[in-house]
């Protein structure tokens, strides 16, 4: 055998015990007639002790290894005179009598450790190196406990596990498609699935009630930390059920994987909040609700008093940071030219202090009564020692979006965003549509297949824009986790919403008319939802990008730098797909 224990297996029990261990060098240190070695295993690191009086040549031979050599070492298992709190196995050493060099390696290029030394760019092309680290294994590990959790509490359920075809037909609606050519259809493609939406449809039609996936899909858009092109879901669908029953399941997967993974017991049933109230609130469908700061509507106070700015605005809104008060000039005027930032797009910002005896000072006093500004207080429900932020703007919606980003900002810079609490709430009631003014249309604001709320139903044709889609997502610190909804299982319903996507009769056939066709043969009640594994990770880890729980990601340009994919095809093989590719 290779070994017969691992690297993070031995304790002060285990002393006197001869063992074999295989590994990597992490590192070398020689003091004296002394040589330590650490060797780094998946399992952890055990120190190695080489003494020139006992073996002269087995020390020398240590002398010798360079990072990341792959060696195999026999010997006793001592306890350490210098012990090393900071790891499992920092009570013990092995004192080696015997040491066979597997593989020699270059000296690689950063350091794998906790901290490295590799820039992102670096550590993506060696990856193989970069997953030696420890802080990217256990990434790894919550991804594969969290993956087993989600299965053992679905099988519970009663799901059945069901795969669906990844080569599938392209749906233009939405994100862009990754297409794959076919040889054996020429001038024809398939598609990558965006989701396996219209698939898990036909199996609650097929009969088989309970559904899930951990499945991989894909989406050929434009790349940020929460995004990759190919990533993984947790995609679920039930038969016979309402909006509740799917809440109230999946609430349990959340609270089982927040108790098993991290230890945190969620008793309280977690908040709902309307879409409606998340835009006026917060300014996102996603708000973090690890603090407050909710957004106060000041129209009625600031306006009217000569101060053309708010006089001529469509809307006024503000923040109350709690003891912000003692920011100073600098502070605030960075944060005026935060929001300010082209991405964010605002023309300034006015702020207030309220002072110790409750007086308030603010940066446009000349427009204002202290008796405005003490209404303007109150609305907030400001408190000596608290600063209040405020934007305007001439369009409600932009305003607050800019608000939303200058409230994360003030919760970053006051330490407020805490990676290890965590704030959990279905967001409900979503518009069923949106409206493009570019192309005087509406869309489907999740997707075509979601039903609208049964209230709603007879403002289809005399409201089309006021109607609420039977759907929810699950955020958890400012981010959206997950979503679904309850689809529309009625075929002459599906025709209408159909229509009013502006899909003609024949389009509406050719894209999805197996799904329309299926439901004819009797399709129950259903509707589903689906997680992002690997934001769900980054959550649970602590982590800003979704990159490092996943093995080999791609860079924010879609690129796999290890492989240097994606790459041209040979002119071969492009003659057999019936392909010629033209670079504009």
């Amino acid at each position: 055998m290779y070994r017969t224990r691992t690297c993070g297996d031995l304790r002060l029990a285990d002393e006197g015990l001869v063992v074999t261990l295989a590994g990597w060098v992490q590192r070398t240190r020689k003091m004296g007639g002394m040589t330590f070695v650490d060797l780094r295993d998946r399992y952890g690191i055990t120190q190695l002790v080489f003494n020139m009086e006992q073996d002269a040549a087995l020390c020398e031979q240590a002398n010798h290894l360079g990072r990341e050599y792959v060696i195999q070492v026999t010997g006793t298992v001592r306890e350490r005179s210098s012990k090393n709190a900071n790891l499992p196995t920092g009570e013990i050493e092995l004192i080696v009598s015997k040491l066979n060099v597997l593989n020699k390696a270059l000296t690689p290029p950063f350091t794998i450790e906790e901290d490295t030394d590799g820039g992102d760019d670096l550590r993506m092309k060696y990856r193989y190196l970069d997953l030696r680290r420890a802080a990217v294994r256990r990434n790894l590990e919550l991804r594969h406990k969290m993956a087993f959790e989600v299965r053992r509490y679905l099988d519970e359920q009663r799901f059945l596990e069901v795969e669906t075809p990844v080569l599938v037909n392209s749906t233009p609606e939405g994100a862009r498609d990754f297409v794959v050519p076919s040889r054996m259809n020429p001038g024809q493609f398939y598609a990558l699935p965006q989701s396996p939406q219209t698939l898990k449809q036909l199996l609650m039609v097929s009969g088989f009630d309970r559904y899930f996936q951990i499945v991989k899909c894909f989406r050929d858009e434009d790349l940020r930390a929460d995004r990759q092109p190919e990533f993984t879901q947790i995609d679920c669908e039930m038969s016979f059920v309402e909006q509740e029953d799917i809440l109230e399941l999946f609430e349990g997967l959340i609270k089982h994987l927040f108790k098993t993974l991290r230890g945190i017991e969620m008793k309280e049933p977690l908040r709902r909040m309307t879409w409606q109230d998340a835009m006026k609130y917060y300014g996102s469908d996603k708000p973090d609700l690890r603090f407050g700061m909710p957004f106060v509507e000041l129209m009625d106070v600031m306006k009217g008093h000569g101060f053309s700015v708010f006089d001529n605005a469509a809307y006024i809104g503000g923040i109350c940071a709690k003891r912000a008060a003692n920011y100073t000039r600098k502070q605030l005027d960075q944060l005026t030219e935060f929001v300010k930032r082209p991405q964010i797009g605002a023309k300034g910002m006015v702020y207030a202090r309220v002072e110790a005896d409750g007086h308030v000072k603010s940066s446009v006093d000349k427009f204002y009564t202290q008796e405005v500004l003490q209404q303007m207080k109150a609305a907030f429900d400001a408190e000596p020692g608290d600063l209040i932020l405020i934007l305007s703007g001439d369009d409600a919606m932009k305003t607050r979006k800019q608000l939303c980003e200058l409230r994360l900002e003030m919760g970053n810079q006051l330490g407020l965003r805490d990676k290890d609490q965590f704030a959990c709430l279905w967001v409900i009631d979503f518009p069923l549509f949106e409206w493009s003014e570019e192309d005087q249309r509406f869309y489907a604001m999740h997707h075509p297949f979601t039903s609208p709320n049964p209230e709603d139903i007879p403002l289809l044709d005399s409201n089309t824009g006021a109607v609420r889609a039977n759907a929810y997502d699950m955020v958890i610190n400012g981010v959206e986790v997950g979503g679904g909804s309850i689809r529309i299982h009625d075929s002459q319903l599906q025709d209408k919403m159909f229509k009013l996507l502006g899909f003609t009769e024949e389009r509406a056939q050719q894209q999805f008319g197996f799904l329309m066709n299926a439901f004819k043969y009797g399709a129950p009640p259903h509707g589903g939802l689906a997680f992002g594994l690997d934001r769900l990770v980054s959550i649970f880890a602590g982590l800003d990008s979704i990159r490092d729980c996943i093995a080999f990601p791609k860079n924010n340009s879609g690129r796999d730098v290890m492989l240097d994919a994606p790459g041209e095809l040979e002119p071969g093989q492009l003659e057999e797909l019936s392909l010629k590719v033209e670079v504009k």
